[in-house]
Protein backbone atom coordinates (compact mmCIF):
# COMPACT_ATOMS: atom_id res chain seq x y z
CA UNK A 1 0.00 0.00 0.00
CA UNK A 2 0.98 3.59 -1.05
CA UNK A 3 0.00 4.91 2.51
CA UNK A 4 0.73 8.77 1.38
CA UNK A 5 -1.62 7.69 -1.50
CA UNK A 6 -4.45 5.98 -0.09
CA UNK A 7 -4.45 8.93 2.88
CA UNK A 8 -4.62 11.78 -0.14
CA UNK A 9 -8.26 10.29 -0.99
CA UNK A 10 -9.58 11.44 1.97
CA UNK A 11 -10.78 14.40 2.86
CA UNK A 12 -9.86 16.01 6.00
CA UNK A 13 -12.80 17.71 8.03
CA UNK A 14 -16.75 18.11 7.77
CA UNK A 15 -19.10 20.37 8.97
CA UNK A 16 -21.59 18.05 10.08
CA UNK A 17 -19.19 15.66 12.28
CA UNK A 18 -20.32 12.95 14.33
CA UNK A 19 -18.82 10.00 15.83
CA UNK A 20 -20.45 7.46 13.79
CA UNK A 21 -17.35 6.61 11.64
CA UNK A 22 -14.86 6.57 14.83
CA UNK A 23 -17.19 3.82 16.57
CA UNK A 24 -17.25 1.97 13.64
CA UNK A 25 -13.98 1.45 12.92
CA UNK A 26 -12.75 1.11 16.02
CA UNK A 27 -15.40 -1.49 17.22
CA UNK A 28 -14.19 -3.67 14.02
CA UNK A 29 -11.20 -4.03 15.37
CA UNK A 30 -12.37 -4.89 19.22
CA UNK A 31 -12.91 -1.53 20.75
CA UNK A 32 -9.20 -1.97 22.21
CA UNK A 33 -9.19 1.72 23.45
CA UNK A 34 -11.84 0.70 25.96
CA UNK A 35 -9.11 -0.85 27.38
CA UNK A 36 -6.44 2.01 27.31
CA UNK A 37 -5.54 4.92 29.72
CA UNK A 38 -5.67 8.36 28.40
CA UNK A 39 -4.84 11.65 28.92
CA UNK A 40 -7.16 14.13 26.81
CA UNK A 41 -5.75 17.58 25.78
CA UNK A 42 -7.82 20.27 24.29
CA UNK A 43 -7.54 24.16 23.79
CA UNK A 44 -7.25 26.83 21.48
CA UNK A 45 -3.76 27.53 22.17
CA UNK A 46 -1.00 25.65 24.36
CA UNK A 47 -2.13 21.81 23.57
CA UNK A 48 0.83 20.97 21.53
CA UNK A 49 2.73 21.94 24.12
CA UNK A 50 0.83 20.59 27.46
CA UNK A 51 1.20 17.32 24.87
CA UNK A 52 5.14 17.22 24.42
CA UNK A 53 5.44 18.14 28.25
CA UNK A 54 3.22 15.45 29.90
CA UNK A 55 5.04 12.73 27.04
CA UNK A 56 7.97 13.65 28.49
CA UNK A 57 7.73 13.30 31.55
CA UNK A 58 5.92 10.28 32.02
CA UNK A 59 8.71 8.81 29.86
CA UNK A 60 11.57 10.01 32.18
CA UNK A 61 9.06 8.42 34.75
CA UNK A 62 9.54 5.02 33.17
CA UNK A 63 6.46 4.96 31.15
CA UNK A 64 5.77 3.55 27.62
CA UNK A 65 4.38 6.52 26.04
CA UNK A 66 1.73 7.01 23.42
CA UNK A 67 1.99 10.23 21.92
CA UNK A 68 -0.74 11.55 19.12
CA UNK A 69 -0.57 15.32 18.16
CA UNK A 70 -1.40 17.05 14.93
CA UNK A 71 -0.21 18.27 12.73
CA UNK A 72 2.50 16.36 11.42
CA UNK A 73 5.47 18.27 10.57
CA UNK A 74 7.74 16.55 8.16
CA UNK A 75 5.65 13.73 7.39
CA UNK A 76 2.58 11.54 8.46
CA UNK A 77 4.54 9.27 11.13
CA UNK A 78 5.92 11.61 13.39
CA UNK A 79 2.15 12.47 14.66
CA UNK A 80 2.20 9.15 16.63
CA UNK A 81 4.96 8.14 18.30
CA UNK A 82 6.22 6.02 21.30
CA UNK A 83 8.44 6.84 23.38
CA UNK A 84 9.10 9.67 20.77
CA UNK A 85 10.17 6.76 18.15
CA UNK A 86 7.74 7.33 15.24
CA UNK A 87 5.18 4.50 14.41
CA UNK A 88 7.33 2.83 11.04
CA UNK A 89 5.23 2.65 7.54
CA UNK A 90 5.09 -1.08 8.31
CA UNK A 91 3.21 -0.98 10.77
CA UNK A 92 0.45 1.97 9.44
CA UNK A 93 0.55 -0.33 6.87
CA UNK A 94 -0.67 -3.91 9.00
CA UNK A 95 -3.00 -1.74 10.81
CA UNK A 96 -4.77 0.27 7.22
CA UNK A 97 -4.61 -2.99 4.93
CA UNK A 98 -7.89 -4.29 7.17
CA UNK A 99 -8.76 -0.95 8.12
CA UNK A 100 -9.38 -0.13 4.18
CA UNK A 101 -12.26 -2.51 3.78
CA UNK A 102 -13.86 -1.41 7.06
CA UNK A 103 -13.93 1.83 5.85
CA UNK A 104 -15.20 1.03 2.11
CA UNK A 105 -17.58 -0.83 4.36
CA UNK A 106 -18.52 1.80 6.12
CA UNK A 107 -18.57 4.52 3.10
CA UNK A 108 -21.15 1.91 1.13
CA UNK A 109 -23.66 2.59 4.24
CA UNK A 110 -23.48 5.99 5.09
CA UNK A 111 -23.96 9.85 3.07
CA UNK A 112 -20.76 11.05 5.52
CA UNK A 113 -17.58 9.51 4.29
CA UNK A 114 -14.78 8.85 6.57
CA UNK A 115 -12.35 11.62 7.05
CA UNK A 116 -8.87 11.83 6.68
CA UNK A 117 -8.33 12.37 10.42
CA UNK A 118 -10.66 10.05 11.71
CA UNK A 119 -7.91 7.58 9.62
CA UNK A 120 -5.31 8.95 11.52
CA UNK A 121 -7.10 8.45 14.69
CA UNK A 122 -7.99 5.17 14.22
CA UNK A 123 -4.81 4.28 13.30
CA UNK A 124 -3.14 5.75 16.48
CA UNK A 125 -5.32 4.06 19.14
CA UNK A 126 -4.94 0.45 17.34
CA UNK A 127 -1.26 0.89 17.08
CA UNK A 128 -0.70 2.25 21.04
CA UNK A 129 -2.84 -1.07 21.70
CA UNK A 130 -0.81 -2.68 19.75
CA UNK A 131 2.41 -2.00 21.89
CA UNK A 132 0.76 -1.97 24.67
CA UNK A 133 1.44 1.45 26.26
CA UNK A 134 0.96 1.84 29.72
CA UNK A 135 -0.32 5.61 28.62
CA UNK A 136 -1.08 7.52 25.85
CA UNK A 137 -0.99 11.65 25.34
CA UNK A 138 -3.73 12.90 23.10
CA UNK A 139 -4.21 15.53 21.14
CA UNK A 140 -7.66 16.96 19.54
CA UNK A 141 -7.78 18.27 16.55
CA UNK A 142 -9.94 21.39 16.46
CA UNK A 143 -11.04 19.95 20.53
CA UNK A 144 -14.16 18.89 21.90
CA UNK A 145 -17.40 17.44 21.26
CA UNK A 146 -17.17 15.92 17.82
CA UNK A 147 -13.71 15.84 17.81
CA UNK A 148 -12.66 12.09 16.59
CA UNK A 149 -10.74 11.79 19.35
CA UNK A 150 -13.58 11.90 21.98
CA UNK A 151 -14.48 8.16 21.42
CA UNK A 152 -11.75 7.52 24.86
CA UNK A 153 -12.23 7.94 28.60
CA UNK A 154 -9.62 9.56 30.12
CA UNK A 155 -7.54 9.35 33.07
CA UNK A 156 -7.46 13.44 33.05
CA UNK A 157 -8.89 16.02 30.57
CA UNK A 158 -6.86 19.22 30.23
CA UNK A 159 -8.48 22.08 28.43
CA UNK A 160 -5.52 24.44 27.32
CA UNK A 161 -6.61 28.51 26.83
CA UNK A 162 -9.41 29.25 24.74
CA UNK A 163 -9.48 31.53 22.24
CA UNK A 164 -10.94 32.28 18.88
CA UNK A 165 -9.90 29.75 16.00
CA UNK A 166 -11.54 27.60 13.41
CA UNK A 167 -14.68 29.67 14.44
CA UNK A 168 -16.71 28.25 11.20
CA UNK A 169 -17.03 24.95 12.64
CA UNK A 170 -16.52 25.92 16.68
CA UNK A 171 -18.62 29.11 16.83
CA UNK A 172 -18.28 33.07 16.51
CA UNK A 173 -18.71 33.40 20.47
CA UNK A 174 -16.28 32.51 22.76
CA UNK A 175 -18.92 30.76 24.49
CA UNK A 176 -19.75 28.46 21.74
CA UNK A 177 -16.01 27.64 21.34
CA UNK A 178 -15.42 26.84 25.62
CA UNK A 179 -18.96 25.12 24.89
CA UNK A 180 -17.30 23.25 22.26
CA UNK A 181 -14.12 22.07 23.90
CA UNK A 182 -15.68 21.62 27.02
CA UNK A 183 -17.34 18.31 25.18
CA UNK A 184 -13.87 16.28 26.41
CA UNK A 185 -15.20 16.54 30.13
CA UNK A 186 -16.38 13.53 31.02
CA UNK A 187 -18.15 11.62 33.55
CA UNK A 188 -16.86 10.49 37.25
CA UNK A 189 -13.37 11.81 35.80
CA UNK A 190 -10.76 14.62 36.44
CA UNK A 191 -9.87 18.29 34.59
CA UNK A 192 -7.51 20.42 34.83
CA UNK A 193 -7.97 24.43 33.24
CA UNK A 194 -6.19 27.34 34.45
CA UNK A 195 -8.51 30.24 35.43
CA UNK A 196 -9.51 32.04 31.99
CA UNK A 197 -12.50 34.59 33.60
CA UNK A 198 -14.76 34.59 30.19
CA UNK A 199 -15.10 30.86 29.93
CA UNK A 200 -14.84 29.83 33.64
CA UNK A 201 -18.52 29.34 34.16
CA UNK A 202 -18.85 27.65 31.40
CA UNK A 203 -16.26 25.07 32.45
CA UNK A 204 -17.82 24.41 35.81
CA UNK A 205 -21.14 23.82 34.40
CA UNK A 206 -20.14 20.86 32.40
CA UNK A 207 -17.90 19.58 35.51
CA UNK A 208 -20.80 20.01 37.63
CA UNK A 209 -23.15 18.35 35.48
CA UNK A 210 -20.74 15.53 34.51
CA UNK A 211 -20.01 14.61 38.20
CA UNK A 212 -16.09 15.41 37.19
CA UNK A 213 -13.52 17.04 39.09
CA UNK A 214 -12.66 20.35 38.18
CA UNK A 215 -8.86 21.38 39.57
CA UNK A 216 -8.05 24.52 38.57
CA UNK A 217 -5.56 26.61 38.46
CA UNK A 218 -5.20 30.39 39.20
CA UNK A 219 -2.81 33.07 38.46
CA UNK A 220 -1.65 33.44 42.05
CA UNK A 221 -0.87 30.26 42.57
CA UNK A 222 2.17 30.87 40.64
CA UNK A 223 4.66 32.94 42.10
CA UNK A 224 8.78 33.67 41.80
CA UNK A 225 8.91 33.58 38.25
CA UNK A 226 12.15 34.37 36.37
CA UNK A 227 13.92 33.43 33.36
CA UNK A 228 16.62 33.48 30.70
CA UNK A 229 17.77 32.58 27.70
CA UNK A 230 17.79 28.95 28.77
CA UNK A 231 15.52 28.43 31.55
CA UNK A 232 11.84 29.91 32.73
CA UNK A 233 11.90 29.73 36.59
CA UNK A 234 8.58 29.76 38.52
CA UNK A 235 6.83 27.87 41.85
CA UNK A 236 3.61 26.27 41.47
CA UNK A 237 1.73 25.35 44.39
CA UNK A 238 3.86 22.83 46.10
CA UNK A 239 6.21 22.23 43.40
CA UNK A 240 9.30 25.06 43.63
CA UNK A 241 11.94 25.91 41.61
CA UNK A 242 10.14 24.22 38.33
CA UNK A 243 12.55 24.66 34.91
CA UNK A 244 10.97 24.53 31.85
CA UNK A 245 12.74 25.09 28.58
CA UNK A 246 10.31 26.18 26.48
CA UNK A 247 10.18 29.59 25.87
CA UNK A 248 7.61 32.68 26.18
CA UNK A 249 5.37 33.27 29.90
CA UNK A 250 2.45 31.23 27.96
CA UNK A 251 4.50 28.07 28.67
CA UNK A 252 4.05 28.96 32.41
CA UNK A 253 0.63 27.75 32.48
CA UNK A 254 0.89 25.33 29.91
CA UNK A 255 3.92 23.68 32.09
CA UNK A 256 0.97 24.22 35.57
CA UNK A 257 -1.74 22.47 33.90
CA UNK A 258 0.85 19.60 33.43
CA UNK A 259 2.19 19.34 37.27
CA UNK A 260 -1.70 19.28 38.46
CA UNK A 261 -2.45 16.50 35.97
CA UNK A 262 0.42 15.02 37.40
CA UNK A 263 -1.00 15.07 40.91
CA UNK A 264 -3.76 13.29 39.58
CA UNK A 265 -2.02 10.51 38.15
CA UNK A 266 0.38 10.32 41.46
CA UNK A 267 -3.15 9.66 43.09
CA UNK A 268 -4.20 7.44 40.75
CA UNK A 269 -1.32 5.30 41.62
CA UNK A 270 1.08 6.46 38.49
CA UNK A 271 4.75 6.82 40.05
CA UNK A 272 6.39 9.40 39.07
CA UNK A 273 9.20 10.92 40.99
CA UNK A 274 10.63 14.58 41.20
CA UNK A 275 13.16 13.93 39.32
CA UNK A 276 11.38 12.57 36.39
CA UNK A 277 9.27 15.72 36.46
CA UNK A 278 12.02 18.24 36.60
CA UNK A 279 13.91 16.47 34.03
CA UNK A 280 11.11 16.01 31.64
CA UNK A 281 9.83 19.77 31.99
CA UNK A 282 13.90 21.00 31.67
CA UNK A 283 14.20 19.00 28.76
CA UNK A 284 11.26 18.42 26.34
CA UNK A 285 11.43 19.71 22.76
CA UNK A 286 8.35 21.20 21.00
CA UNK A 287 9.44 21.48 17.26
CA UNK A 288 7.61 24.80 15.45
CA UNK A 289 7.33 26.80 18.44
CA UNK A 290 9.80 29.21 18.70
CA UNK A 291 11.95 26.83 17.35
CA UNK A 292 15.65 28.15 16.27
CA UNK A 293 16.39 26.79 12.64
CA UNK A 294 19.48 28.28 11.86
CA UNK A 295 21.48 30.57 14.13
CA UNK A 296 23.63 32.84 11.27
CA UNK A 297 21.10 34.47 10.18
CA UNK A 298 18.80 34.22 12.98
CA UNK A 299 15.77 31.99 11.90
CA UNK A 300 12.83 31.48 13.99
CA UNK A 301 10.11 28.81 13.34
CA UNK A 302 6.67 29.61 15.18
CA UNK A 303 3.26 28.49 13.43
CA UNK A 304 1.17 30.68 15.58
CA UNK A 305 -1.91 30.79 13.37
CA UNK A 306 -4.65 33.23 15.59
CA UNK A 307 -4.70 36.23 17.70
CA UNK A 308 -3.97 34.56 20.93
CA UNK A 309 -1.03 32.55 19.35
CA UNK A 310 0.39 35.80 17.59
CA UNK A 311 -0.20 37.91 21.00
CA UNK A 312 2.31 35.19 23.04
CA UNK A 313 4.45 35.20 19.87
CA UNK A 314 4.95 38.89 20.62
CA UNK A 315 5.31 38.71 24.17
CA UNK A 316 7.89 36.31 24.04
CA UNK A 317 9.88 38.71 20.52
CA UNK A 318 10.07 41.33 23.32
CA UNK A 319 10.74 39.32 25.75
CA UNK A 320 13.96 37.35 24.49
CA UNK A 321 14.74 38.91 21.47
CA UNK A 322 14.79 42.52 22.20
CA UNK A 323 18.15 43.68 21.80
CA UNK A 324 17.51 42.90 17.65
CA UNK A 325 17.06 46.52 16.25
CA UNK A 326 15.59 44.76 12.88
CA UNK A 327 13.18 42.13 12.80
CA UNK A 328 11.95 40.48 9.75
CA UNK A 329 8.66 38.42 9.04
CA UNK A 330 7.51 35.70 6.63
CA UNK A 331 3.91 35.14 6.44
CA UNK A 332 1.95 32.42 5.25
CA UNK A 333 -1.55 32.18 5.90
CA UNK A 334 -4.21 29.63 5.66
CA UNK A 335 -7.27 30.37 3.87
CA UNK A 336 -9.34 28.99 6.96
CA UNK A 337 -7.78 31.58 9.23
CA UNK A 338 -8.67 35.07 10.66
CA UNK A 339 -5.84 36.42 7.74
CA UNK A 340 -6.99 40.16 8.50
CA UNK A 341 -6.39 39.64 12.52
CA UNK A 342 -3.43 37.85 12.30
CA UNK A 343 -2.16 40.30 9.66
CA UNK A 344 -3.41 43.64 12.07
CA UNK A 345 -1.67 41.95 15.07
CA UNK A 346 1.78 41.37 13.72
CA UNK A 347 2.04 44.68 12.18
CA UNK A 348 1.67 46.22 15.79
CA UNK A 349 5.62 45.95 15.29
CA UNK A 350 5.21 48.61 12.67
CA UNK A 351 9.00 48.97 12.67
CA UNK A 352 9.27 45.31 10.99
CA UNK A 353 9.70 44.23 7.64
CA UNK A 354 7.13 42.09 6.36
CA UNK A 355 7.55 39.37 3.38
CA UNK A 356 3.81 38.16 2.18
CA UNK A 357 4.12 35.39 0.77
CA UNK A 358 1.45 32.29 -0.54
CA UNK A 359 2.50 29.45 1.46
CA UNK A 360 3.11 26.58 -0.16
CA UNK A 361 -0.32 25.61 -1.98
CA UNK A 362 -2.10 29.03 -3.74
CA UNK A 363 -5.37 26.61 -3.40
CA UNK A 364 -5.16 26.64 0.47
CA UNK A 365 -3.81 29.59 1.18
CA UNK A 366 -4.16 33.52 0.90
CA UNK A 367 -2.77 35.21 -1.68
CA UNK A 368 0.34 37.44 -0.98
CA UNK A 369 -1.79 40.64 -2.53
CA UNK A 370 -4.74 39.72 -0.11
CA UNK A 371 -2.22 39.75 2.82
CA UNK A 372 -0.39 42.98 1.26
CA UNK A 373 -3.77 44.85 0.82
CA UNK A 374 -4.66 44.33 4.58
CA UNK A 375 -0.89 44.91 6.05
CA UNK A 376 -0.86 48.33 4.09
CA UNK A 377 -3.07 49.68 6.89
CA UNK A 378 -0.64 49.47 9.23
CA UNK A 379 2.83 49.59 7.79
CA UNK A 380 4.71 52.05 5.06
CA UNK A 381 4.27 49.91 1.72
CA UNK A 382 8.38 50.30 1.51
CA UNK A 383 8.97 47.55 4.65
CA UNK A 384 6.42 45.11 2.28
CA UNK A 385 7.48 42.12 0.38
CA UNK A 386 5.73 39.90 -1.84
CA UNK A 387 7.52 36.68 -2.61
CA UNK A 388 6.95 33.12 -3.28
CA UNK A 389 8.51 30.93 0.28
CA UNK A 390 11.51 29.76 -1.57
CA UNK A 391 12.48 33.53 -2.80
CA UNK A 392 11.69 34.77 0.58
CA UNK A 393 13.99 32.72 2.64
CA UNK A 394 16.36 33.37 -0.49
CA UNK A 395 15.83 37.33 0.80
CA UNK A 396 17.27 36.48 4.22
CA UNK A 397 20.05 35.69 3.08
CA UNK A 398 21.14 37.90 0.83
CA UNK A 399 19.66 41.07 2.50
CA UNK A 400 18.97 40.16 6.02
CA UNK A 401 21.58 37.85 7.82
CA UNK A 402 22.25 40.31 10.67
CA UNK A 403 18.31 40.68 11.40
CA UNK A 404 15.76 38.67 13.70
CA UNK A 405 14.07 36.26 11.05
CA UNK A 406 10.87 35.15 11.78
CA UNK A 407 8.80 32.73 9.67
CA UNK A 408 5.16 32.20 11.02
CA UNK A 409 1.48 31.62 10.50
CA UNK A 410 0.92 28.31 9.80
CA UNK A 411 2.60 24.85 10.99
CA UNK A 412 1.88 23.14 7.32
CA UNK A 413 4.69 24.89 5.59
CA UNK A 414 7.19 23.56 8.22
CA UNK A 415 8.39 21.00 6.20
CA UNK A 416 8.98 23.32 3.02
CA UNK A 417 11.14 25.83 5.06
CA UNK A 418 13.04 23.18 6.63
CA UNK A 419 13.92 21.57 3.22
CA UNK A 420 14.92 25.23 2.21
CA UNK A 421 16.96 26.03 5.43
CA UNK A 422 18.87 23.63 5.36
Amino acid sequence: MKINEYLDKFEKFTKDPTLNAMKYIMERFGNPHKNMKFIHVAGTNGKGSVCEMLNNVLINAGYKVGKFVSPHLIRFNDGICINNIEISDEDIEEILNPMSKIIDEYNEKNEIKVKWFEVITCVAFIYFAKKNCDISVIETGMGGTWDCTNIIEPEVSIITKIGYDHMDLLGNTIEKIAGYKAGIIKENSNTVFFNQEDVIDIIKRVCKEKNNQLHLIKEEDISNYKYDNEFQVFDCKEYKKIKINLKGKAQIENASECLECINILKDRGYKISDNAIRSGLSTVIHRARLEVLSKNPLVIFDGGHNESAIMNLRESIDQYYSNYEEKVYIISILKTKDYQTIIEKLCKNNDAIFILTNGIDKEKYVCNQDLYNVAKKYINEDKLYMKELEKAIELIKEKYLNSLNLIVGSFYVYKKVRELID
